[in-house]
């Protein structure tokens, strides 16, 4: 029998935690629905539940998609495993210059986004301002691999926009600490984030941006009771 991603879901546990952006990705990619999710704590300190360090010890780290009892690990190897396990719809292009280039992009985004955005909300003062330059450069640099296309891979919704639109829920309170609007730095990457969550497999897997907001507030009273 083929499997499309919806269908297979029903057949798979995914583990994550509510307002992780690589969680995101991969409900993204399985079309906004899940047969359930399970949670591994709230707030700056999470617990680790005993299904995540069987499934995922080495790193301990969410999310995990378990598949016919299989754990597959990393929330862009997640999308991957998809892609190729589950016929349709195809999330990669067809050529192969078309999937190297996804895959660079992939992983540009990996190391450089939410990294460069959590560095804004750790900063204070000159270091901030420098954070927030840097964070605006990488969307720009995403802008330029966007052109003028209505999604980072063409015409349709498809892996590289699923690997950033997790992002975007942060994307406010980055904006709110560091005092600019992506909007007016970053145009395309503003229409192309307004483009994404019109859809309804994206509007109904992000948490509402304000829960990102209180979670970093919480962690940042945190960080300052341990100074």
């Amino acid at each position: 029998m083929l499997m499309t991603p919806l269908y297979a879901l029903r057949r798979a546990l995914l583990a994550g935690f509510r307002v992780e952006p690589v969680l995101h990705k991969s409900e993204n990619c399985i079309g906004g629905e899940r047969a359930a999710v399970q949670g591994t704590g709230g707030g700056p300190v999470r617990r680790k539940s005993e299904l995540l360090q069987k499934s995922n010890p080495i790193y301990e780290k969410v999310p995990v998609l378990l598949h016919n009892g299989k754990p597959i690990l990393e929330s862009t190897n997640i999308v991957y495993y998809i892609d190729e396990t589950f016929a349709s719809p195809p999330l990669l292009p067809a050529c192969s210059y078309g999937r190297s280039r996804a895959r660079f992009w992939a992983d540009f985004i990996d190391k450089k986004v939410f990294d460069g955005g959590a560095a804004i909300w750790r900063s204070k003062g000159d270091e901030l301002e420098l954070a927030k330059n840097e964070f605006i450069d990488i969307l720009k640099k995403l802008e330029g691999a966007l052109g003028d296309k209505d999604y980072l891979g063409g015409d349709k919704f498809g892996f590289l926009d699923i690997v950033l639109i997790g992002s975007s829920s942060w994307f406010p309170t980055y904006e709110r600490i560091g005092g600019f609007k992506i909007e007016d730095e970053c145009p395309k990457i503003g229409a192309w984030i307004k483009r994404c969550k019109g859809r309804e497999s994206v509007a109904k897997t992000l948490p509402e941006p304000h829960k990102v907001c209180e979670l970093v507030e919480c962690s940042e009273r945190c960080m300052e009771l341990n100074e």
